[in-house]
């Protein structure tokens, strides 16, 4: 019995190989300091292999930063909820949030992305751009909030979007990201986001919270 499928889910696992390994490299190497020969060693496929699916070192890096936009988008915000307290709304994607950013290869890819836009912007600075735009789920939602009056509107909704989501990631991305620190442990992101989602609302949400 023939198995048509099996090429393309080989052919899907040498990729995600390849991938895994140019983090590993550029992690270790930077982006000038790794070649596609030691890529090629690390993913444990022939050089021809790694070209197949990525014409150069600069396609496989943009491959490795859409990777990370991609993980990104699993955080979905709920559509806001009128008769839901806010609190409860904002705890359910600062869980999220947390997740992912407590996710190792979102760490690793992370640090690959920062090294490279500081060493070479010029490359990095649209996908990173691109990145950003994800925020916007929670931007929509703070939006809708203030719209019905439960958070304050004198501010833009994208600004306050990135006050919360500055708070969580002062403990729980940058000093993973730059520093290598541990994720934060359960507790301390329950206390965290807590802390984060009351302050928030402490500064920005009105009497009809």
């Amino acid at each position: 019995m023939s198995h048509p499928d099996r090429p393309t889910r080989l052919t899907d696992r040498k990729r995600a190989d390849i991938l895994s390994a140019a983090v590993a490299e550029f992690r270790t190497f930077g982006f000038a300091g790794t070649s596609m020969d030691r890529i090629a060693a690390t993913a444990g496929v022939s050089k021809r292999t790694v070209y197949n699916h990525f014409a150069s070192k600069d396609e496989l890096f943009t491959a490795i930063l859409w990777q990370l936009w991609e993980a990104s988008q699993a955080v979905d915000v709920a559509a806001y909820a009128p008769s839901r307290p806010l609190r409860e709304q904002l705890l359910g994607f600062t869980a999220q949030k947390m997740r992912l950013m407590s996710d190792a290869s979102f760490i690793d890819l992370s640090r690959v992305a920062m090294a490279e836009l500081v060493h070479a912007p010029e490359r990095a600075r649209a996908m990173m751009d691109k990145l950003a735009e994800k925020e916007e789920g929670l931007t929509g939602w703070i939006r809708a909030a203030q719209a019905d009056g439960r958070l304050r509107g004198d501010i833009a909704p994208v600004d306050a979007a990135h006050q919360l989501q500055g708070m969580l990631k002062a403990f729980a991305f940058w000093p993973q990201v730059t520093m290598g620190q541990a994720p934060l442990a359960p507790e301390a992101q329950q206390r965290l986001m807590e802390d984060c989602v009351d302050m928030f609302l402490a500064l920005r949400a009105t009497a009809e919270r």
